[in-house]
């Protein structure tokens, strides 16, 4: 077993791991599943089925069933999850052969991101793994809606893995604007390095758009590099400030640095305009082909 990636995610006690039943879900099933052997978590996997707004007031909130025994109260609800009943009941026999503990969770909703991260509060869980699904025609620069509004809403740990992608390596790589999720990311980058002892790069990475900002990039990685040195993890650390495009230049340095994991802020519902790295996560997780942590602030959802 690769002990780096036992350490990976931090101490996580439960996954929730959001599928829709397609092929670009794999790579996060297989992640989902290791995570919870090498954890020891509880792996909750939840599939949402979307329904229209206007029958959502005749179906229950909320409908827990097991794979093997799919049988939503709604009409709709049990046609779209019987295409998917199988591949459930797939995730969760491999997760049992593996000794983990899962329970299977099927829901219609009209809102399913929101679900989502209802869900994952409602079953305490410490990350959601989803996997990477682009629309066709925008997947240079654009990632599913579905995974951008749930990192929209600002949970705290969202691990989005690419089709068919398995972690394996030494090394992660933080990219910061200075913002408050960007400072939370940091301070979760630390206390991976402390918990991992496999773990031995850590790359800290800002990017100013042009010459006039280079400075405002030095103070971020001055800041990020402040925080890890006081911590005294004692890993090899490389901290550069780039000018460029951003997603660009981090997808560029985590090639170069071949790491293991991006890990970068999110953004919360307010203030959008303000939370920079909040737009460019999406275009790094579309084009880094590799998987991507990013670290939001729990918010109540309404």
């Amino acid at each position: 077993m690769n002990s780096y990636k036992t350490r990976l995610l931090g101490e996580i006690k439960t996954i929730l791991l959001a599928t829709d039943g397609t092929e670009y879900s794999e790579g996060a099933v297989q992640e989902a599943i290791f995570f919870g052997q090498a954890c020891n978590a509880k792996l909750v996997v939840l599939h949402v089925v979307k329904i229209l707004a206007e029958m959502a007031a005749s179906m229950h909130d909320v409908v827990e069933i097991l794979a093997e025994t799919v049988a939503p109260t709604h009409a709709q609800v049990a046609k779209q999850s019987k295409k998917v009943s199988s591949e459930l009941e797939r995730i969760k026999t491999m997760a049992e052969n593996e000794g983990i503990e899962c329970q299977v969770v099927v829901v219609g909703s009209y809102q399913a991101d929101k679900t989502i991260v209802v869900e994952a509060a409602k079953h305490k869980a410490d990350v959601i793994i989803m996997g990477l699904h682009k629309k066709k025609g925008l997947s240079k620069f654009f990632i599913g809606s579905m995974t951008s509004k749930v990192i929209g809403h600002g949970f705290p740990k969202v691990l989005v893995v690419p089709k068919d992608y398995i972690i394996s390596g030494e090394s992660v790589l933080l990219a910061t604007d200075g913002s408050e999720f960007s400072r939370l990311a940091a301070r979760e980058t630390i206390s991976l390095a402390k918990k991992c002892a496999a773990l031995k790069r850590i790359t800290i990475i800002s990017v100013a758009r042009d010459e006039s900002q280079l400075d405002w990039a030095n103070e971020n990685v001055n800041y990020a590099s402040e925080l890890y040195n006081q911590a005294d993890v004692g890993k090899e650390l490389d901290a550069v400030a780039l000018v460029g495009r951003p997603e660009d230049m981090i997808v560029g340095q985590a090639k170069e640095k071949n790491v293991d994991m991006i890990i970068m802020g999110g953004h919360g519902r307010s203030g959008l305009s303000k939370m920079l790295m909040g737009h460019i996560s999406w275009k790094v997780i579309a084009t880094a082909q590799r998987s991507v942590l990013v670290i939001g602030k729990q918010q109540q959802v309404i």
